[in-house]
């Protein structure tokens, strides 16, 4: 399992930043602009809706936030032939693949997103998408029925975040702590019933961790995971106008 939030803001001299295709930009700014429009609370659900609740409460319609510095930003649901070649080309980057270990062939990455994709829903990989560029890939989870739970004194309902910022020229300067922010209170205003967002970046991760700490995260404890030593971050409901 790769180790998240790897560039939050980490540096590389050995990558290339290169641009995005207009027609993927283009694309998927589109999309946004439609989920934006769309409203879902006249809809019925279907039996099937009905049935099987979405375990993170409809993230396509979540609609965009808005960053500290009043960008736009919005998560959209990863489609496999639209975003695999710039998803693949991010987990390339030495500086990301240190972390994450999906580096090589398009099918390591694709075979990575189709088994969440195919899952029962309790993990949802997203483009973060910046003033309508893609520029970041999330996973967002339900911690509570993740193996982490194993881990951690669990709550009902946490939510945890794995972020991979995308161009080199994002990192390092503040956009992963200001994303950060945004993506947890998204999580927060969207699903009620979750208390809090948490995260367990790599302890190598340093960059990471004080990105985590700058978004209003707290330590909470050291994990000793299978792949990684983890610190556990945690943002709770109740502090979130705090800190």
């Amino acid at each position: 399992m790769p180790s998240p939030e790897s560039s939050a803001g980490s540096t590389s001299d050995d990558t290339l930043d290169l641009p995005l295709p207009d027609e993927l930009t283009t694309l998927i700014a589109r999309e946004c602009a439609l989920l934006a429009r769309t409203d879902t609370s006249s809809e019925k659900p279907t039996p099937h809706q009905a049935t099987e609740p979405d375990l993170l409460d409809g993230i396509a319609q979540w609609g965009p936030g808005t960053t500290p510095s009043g960008g736009s930003f919005q998560l959209v649901p990863v489609r496999i032939p639209r975003d695999l070649p710039l998803i693949a080309r991010w987990m390339n980057d030495p500086a990301v693949a240190a972390f994450w270990e999906l580096a090589g062939p398009d099918e390591i990455a694709a075979a990575h997103l189709r088994a969440q994709l195919e899952g029962d829903g309790r993990r949802v990989p997203c483009l973060g998408v910046l003033n309508s560029t893609p520029m970041s890939y999330w996973e967002l989870y339900r911690a509570d029925l993740d193996s982490i739970a194993r881990h951690y004194p669990a709550r009902p309902h946490d939510t945890g975040l794995h972020l991979l910022i995308g161009a080199i020229g994002d990192r390092g300067r503040g956009v992963g702590t200001s994303l950060l922010r945004t993506v947890s209170d998204l999580v927060l205003d969207n699903r009620p019933r979750c208390t809090r967002v948490i995260a367990e970046p790599d302890l190598r991760n340093t960059p990471s961790v004080a990105a985590f700490l700058g978004a209003g995260f707290r330590f909470h404890a050291e994990l000793d995971l299978p792949d990684k030593r983890a610190a556990l971050m945690i943002r709770d409901r109740v502090h979130r106008h705090l800190l």
